[in-house]
């Protein structure tokens, strides 16, 4: 596949329909001049989200007034493009009219530094395991780089702290395939201060909101148009209903400033309480402080009959067991690990997001090994 047919006014002004990272048509009965995202998230089952080409190029144009993108600026591409964060970065090359790199070598922090020097590219986008690599082997940023937009799961305090630190300028983000890149993003000038990774504000293009429920309720033009689902063998189109769409994730909204909290289906009840397996996770990292990366850890609540759940840890590779013993001594008696579990490799989506669904299927069939109490 030609990535660079991705950024050709032929692909962006004409109305085929396309699946993000084919450059081959895709024939859907009801749909024209869109392109169409095949998503999983971390626990939920196959999606086709479909979104127009001009509700993608206008989050594009968004994001790069956000990030002060111009004629003389250079996205870097680092990202697979049949996921959202990686064509969101051809989307917004070709809005700006600038210049677009890829890297095209396996993943490693100092081949990824070396090109990005030699590129002199000053935009780009990775995902908190990157981020975590380059921390942990200590590179410098190349000068050239004036932002990093970290997206795909919570970039810790700690960890966004340390690359600040070595130099690279990450702004943390939220966003999702439905709303064709992001939501809120850290504005440049909070390159200034310290890293606090909920200090996100919304783009000018997203009216938010909240339901009783306390779940993001989103509006915009960027939004995506609808789904794909197939019917009598044929891939048909289903529209969006309504100008808002209700999201699973919770949040907390003051003015334009928006807090993730998590998602509803990381709250469980353990003993008629609900206990925020997502939070749970949080506070564990920062104990650990930086010892392995959030990509290598996860917190599954598995049902019990007579707690209702519980919560076991799970890690990919080595058992820390002195963040364990420092974590058990604090936490709250609810949030607790009831037991934990060292597994060799966790499954992952092509973008390193823990498929923890898939995770939880495994823990079923395996005997965890007990915590300390």
């Amino acid at each position: 596949m030609d990535w660079k047919s991705f950024i050709s006014p032929d692909l962006w002004n004409d109305s085929t329909s396309i699946l993000a990272g084919d450059e081959n048509p895709l024939l859907c009965e009801g749909c024209e001049g869109v392109v169409v995202f095949k998503t999983s998230g971390s626990t939920g089952s196959p999606k086709w989200i479909v979104h127009e080409k001009r509700g993608l190029l206008l989050s594009a144009q968004a994001v790069n007034e956000w990030l002060q993108v111009d004629q003389n600026s250079k996205w870097g591409l680092a990202l697979p493009i049949d996921h959202m964060g990686g064509f969101a970065i051809l989307a917004r090359a070709y809005q700006a009219g600038c210049g677009i790199a890829r890297f095209e070598e396996k993943w490693q922090a100092e081949a990824f530094t070396r090109w990005v020097d030699q590129e002199h590219v000053t935009h780009t986008s990775l995902v908190p395991t990157q981020v975590h690599d380059l921390v942990q082997s200590s590179v410098t940023a190349p000068k050239s780089l004036l932002a990093v937009v970290v997206g795909g799961g919570r970039l810790p305090e700690y960890l966004g702290q340390a690359a600040r630190d070595l130099g690279w300028p990450v702004l943390a983000s939220y966003g999702m395939t439905e709303a064709g890149s992001q939501i809120a993003t850290q504005p440049i000038n909070s390159l200034k201060q310290s890293f606090d990774s909920f200090a996100l504000q919304a783009l000018p293009i997203w009216k938010v909101s909240s339901d009783e429920q306390g779940r993001l309720v989103l509006a915009g033009d960027a939004l995506f148009k609808g789904y794909l689902v197939s019917e009598g063998g044929k891939m048909k189109f289903e529209p969006r209903v309504g100008q808002e769409y209700v999201t699973q994730d919770r949040v907390e909204i003051s003015g334009n400033r928006l807090k993730p909290l998590g998602r509803t289906d990381e709250l469980v009840k353990i003993l008629g309480v609900l206990v925020d397996v997502g939070e749970v996770e949080r506070r564990f990292l920062e104990i650990s402080a930086g010892q392995f990366s959030a990509e290598t850890f996860a917190v599954i609540a598995i049902p019990d009959e007579r707690r209702e759940h519980v919560l076991v840890a799970v890690f990919e590779g080595e058992i820390p067991e002195d963040c364990i013993e420092e974590y058990q001594r604090t936490a709250p008696a609810l949030e607790r690990f009831e037991r934990y579990h060292r597994v060799d490799t966790f499954p992952r989506s092509s973008l390193g997001k823990v498929k923890k669904g898939e995770l939880a299927d495994r823990l079923k069939m395996i005997r965890p090994q007990p915590s300390n109490p």
